[in-house]
């Protein structure tokens, strides 16, 4: 009999939900891809429905559900912080306190409620933190026994874990525990240069090649001690969020130069060197720690999961530096993957079953592609039931053919085909798909699609077998969390002295072609590159093929299916009012294409903008 696990991750942000059959995948999603309402941290009902839906399974039938998170260790730390920060924490204690104890110490209850039972164990389980991170890390990698390094924000108490994997035990053995948090420093710049905290930490890392890191200084001579093996201290006098729902305090103001900036305000140099300084600092601790870790454990092989680990910067630097051999980051490396880890954990650790050796290399991960699908005869029920002009091409090449000539001319696409991804990358599932060579492309994408900042850059799709041609890469990135120099013979020339001098402005340098695919190319000469499979992403890849055959360009820009602020799109109905809400010129469900210019004018007008807080 088949051994069924569901994990769930909640109440803090990216509630998700997995489902594991003897070990291996069988689906998992975040809520707000249902909810529609961006990094939901609500109880995922949806996803959790999904789940089962997906694996033809009965909460009853489930032998364990398990959460990612030690609630009682939570509690823990809240009641202690609050202890030591006395009358000014009391509305940090009030609401974290009120979040463990009103939320997960009643899971047993939530999930009663939610899926009517606890599954064959009768309760929920609870894993560490840390620990649902490390199994989302190691299990599905494709490596028999692994080092692993776990950074975010704060878990229970950790906020930076080293362990190693071997067969099926995961175990920690190192750790570096709140206050002191890699994750919360950076949020912090975060939260100073304007941005949202757990939501524009990927900004600040776009933003950082446009500054100097002449802040790197200050940082570590005030605000981190960074010892040779990669472990740090903070100085907490500098921060906020120990007694207070800030961030960043006084101290933190007047070090550098004056209060935070305010959201949706121009962009200073001073925001452009602080990202730059704080993200150098990040990649120091990164290689320090990975380096100590390489060390201790001996191991060639490398694995990551925590927040941190999205910061795709320092994972280029890292593996560029070679410390391991290989390295595999899991692509929903936040809060989200930690269902899927609690559930792998259960498994292996708690049931004590075996784990299968990895298949030739691959991992276990199929893409990340662990969301719901769509049939044609679902898509065609869509678009007839909303009497939209459409036309069905079931041919293959004639399909791929037309939407590869249409990306040619500069036309934008909306592109929906297969299982949704499971993480924060759009992977070739849900994407918005450009044509790389076309300067124009970049802006179009940001002012007229995504409606985001302009100095936000976009990643390329490229075929796996192609992508040393363009890129200095050794080796894959099927998860795009790699960033890699653009290959010198590629690049164009650019004058980034003047705009270091002192000029703000950012459009100088941003609407300068800087390689033969300048859609591309960040300011820096880099890329946040995916290597796209064949055997993978069959119909992606094809499309690229496509592509590559109309312009000798073997890749595509590829940019989540989403506006500001809204969640990747899920089903063919949240993609199409995405499509309609922005300038793409066509939309591809499955076999259906919609043209923009063939479609009905649209009564909403521009306050739907106000349905999403801005990220």
């Amino acid at each position: 009999m088949s051994r069924l696990i569901l994990g769930i991750s909640a109440f803090y942000h990216d509630s998700a939900a997995a489902l594991v059959r003897d070990g291996q995948i069988v689906a998992a999603a975040q809520e707000e891809r249902f909810s529609r309402k961006k990094h939901d941290p609500r109880f995922p009902l949806n996803a959790i429905n999904y789940c089962l839906e997906e694996g033809f399974v009965d909460a009853a039938e489930l032998d364990a559900i398990i959460f990612y998170d030690n609630p009682v260790a939570t509690f823990d730390r809240v009641v202690e912080n609050a202890l030591a920060a006395g009358e000014a924490g009391r509305e940090q204690f009030i609401q974290a306190a009120g979040q463990v104890l009103g939320d997960k110490m009643w899971l047993d209850e939530h999930v009663r409620r939610a899926i009517g039972s606890l599954g064959r164990e009768g309760r929920v389980l609870f894993s560490e933190h840390h620990m649902a991170h490390a199994a989302s890390a190691f299990y599905p990698s494709p490596f028999e026994r692994a080092a692993i390094l776990t950074i975010d924000g704060v878990g229970e108490w950790a906020t930076t874990s080293l362990g190693s994997g071997d067969g099926g035990t995961v175990r920690l053995f190192s750790e570096i525990n709140y206050p002191h948090s890699l994750g919360l420093l950076y949020s912090a710049f975060t939260h100073f240069c304007g941005f949202k905290v757990n939501s524009g930490e990927y900004k600040l890392m776009g933003l950082a090649p446009y500054g100097e890191p002449r802040y790197y200084g200050a940082i570590r001579e005030h605000l981190v001690d960074v010892r040779d093996d990669g472990s740090y201290r903070l100085d907490t006098s500098y921060f906020a969020y120990l007694d207070s729902m800030a961030m960043t305090g006084e101290r933190f103001a007047q070090l550098f130069g004056g209060p935070a900036r305010k959201a949706e305000t121009p962009i200073t140099r001073r925001e452009m060197d602080l990202a730059a300084s704080v993200q150098k600092l990040t990649e120091e601790i990164v290689i320090k720690t990975a380096r100590h870790l390489r060390e201790i454990t001996g191991e060639d092989k490398l694995v990551m999961a925590g927040g941190v680990a999205l910061n795709c910067v320092a994972n280029g630097k890292l593996v560029a530096e070679g410390i391991f051999d290989e390295v595999w980051i899991q692509p929903a490396a936040g809060d989200a993957g930690g269902a899927l880890g609690a559930a792998l954990l259960a498994h292996h650790m708690y049931y004590d079953q075996p784990r299968k050796a990895p298949l030739r290399g691959r991992d276990a991960q199929q893409g990340s592609l662990l969301g719901p699908r769509y049939s044609s005869a679902e898509v065609l029920a869509f678009v007839e039931r909303q009497k939209l002009p459409h036309r069905q091409v079931r041919d293959r090449d004639l399909r791929l053919e037309t939407i590869a000539a249409a990306l040619a001319e500069g036309k934008i696409v909306g592109w929906m085909s297969g299982r949704m991804e499971f993480g924060p990358r759009s992977l070739g599932a849900r994407s918005i798909l450009g044509d790389p060579r076309n300067p124009a492309t970049q802006a179009t994408m940001n002012l007229k699609i995504k409606f985001r900042e302009s100095f936000r850059p976009f990643a390329p799709s490229v075929l796996k077998e192609r992508c040393a041609e363009y890129f200095e890469l050794d080796g894959a990135s099927p998860y795009m969390l790699l960033v890699a120099p653009v290959r010198k013979d590629r690049r164009l020339p650019m004058d980034m002295a003047r705009f270091h001098g002192g000029d703000d402005d950012m459009m100088s340098v941003i609407n300068q072609p800087r390689s033969d695919v300048p859609a591309i190319t960040h300011v820096d000469y880099s890329a946040r590159v995916q290597t796209v499979d064949a055997a993978t992403s069959p119909e992606f890849h094809a499309l690229i093929r496509a592509f590559e055959r109309l312009t000798g360009c073997p890749m595509l820009v590829n940019t989540s299916f989403n506006v500001r602020g809204e969640p990747i799109v899920c089903s063919p109905a949240d993609a199409y009012r995405c499509f309609m809400r922005t300038d793409m010129d066509l939309l591809v469900l499955e076999d259906v294409l919609l043209w923009r210019h063939e479609q009905p004018v649209q009564e909403e007008n521009d306050n739907w903008r106000m349905t999403y807080e801005l990220d």
